[in-house]
């Protein structure tokens, strides 16, 4: 009778046994391949970072600018002595074909009390060569000191490339009261650069319309130090 329990007895035991086995291979702790861990299965980001690729000009409905107009915080002012009757540049690279139809810029300030005539915006190519001007603006300077699209007399089609905006202003004006909107650069917008591919220029003297051609050689900084450089602009 002893033997026939210590035999049951051993029974048990082996079979005891074999379920701690099953039992510990789905144990919560056991570990598994790491082929099935959720973590392995998600694709690395590329490139690190949190992904952020800052405000686009399509964002605002803009095709183009210079700059983010949050940084245009800077206002240029000069007197009609100072800048009346020469040609700024300010350079702006395409990297697609574009139709371009309005030049955007921020007016900072009017003044109410301004005499305004011939003054205009315009483009050109990196050749120098004028592909598109505006009316005369006097009139929208003297009001809504907002960023606004001023249109080309004729909208064009522009390739991949550099071009120059230009503007020329004609008149009397209080310095302080015709403003524009600006990143505040200065003189280190040009940094590296040298004519002709200055990215902020002026050229010529006592224009009254905007030249069919220009020769950007000649392009000079005589105005950034007076404190009128670097406007912002945009495209539509």
């Amino acid at each position: 009778m002893r033997t026939r329990t210590t035999t049951a007895t051993t029974g048990l035991v082996t079979a005891l046994a074999a379920l701690l086995v099953l039992a510990g291979c789905t144990a919560p702790g056991d570990s598994r391949p790491a082929a099935s861990s959720s973590v392995a299965s998600v694709p690395a980001q590329s490139g690190g970072g949190s992904g952020f690729e800052g405000p686009r000009p399509q964002d605002q409905n803009l095709l183009a600018w210079t700059g983010d107009p949050n940084d245009a915080g800077h206002v240029t002012a000069q007197s009609s002595a100072g800048v009346g009757g020469r040609v700024t540049l300010v350079r702006i690279v395409l990297r697609e074909q574009i139709t371009w139809s309005n030049v955007w810029l921020g007016l900072a300030g009017i003044d109410p009390n301004a005499q305004l005539a011939n003054c205009y915006l315009g483009v050109y190519d990196a050749k120098g060569t004028l592909v598109a001007t505006t009316p005369d603006i006097s009139p929208q300077l003297m009001t809504d000191a907002i960023a606004k699209p001023f249109a080309l007399g004729k909208p064009f089609t522009a390739a991949p490339g550099t071009y120059f905006i230009a503007l020329l202003l004609n008149g009397t004006w209080a310095t302080n009261g015709l403003t524009l909107k600006s990143t505040g650069a200065g003189i280190s917008v040009n940094a590296g650069l040298t004519p002709p591919n200055l990215r902020y220029s002026n050229l010529l003297t006592g224009q009254t319309s905007l030249p069919a051609t220009v020769n950007l050689a000649e392009q000079s900084t005589s105005t950034i130090n007076t404190g009128w450089a670097s406007q912002w602009y945009a495209i539509s």
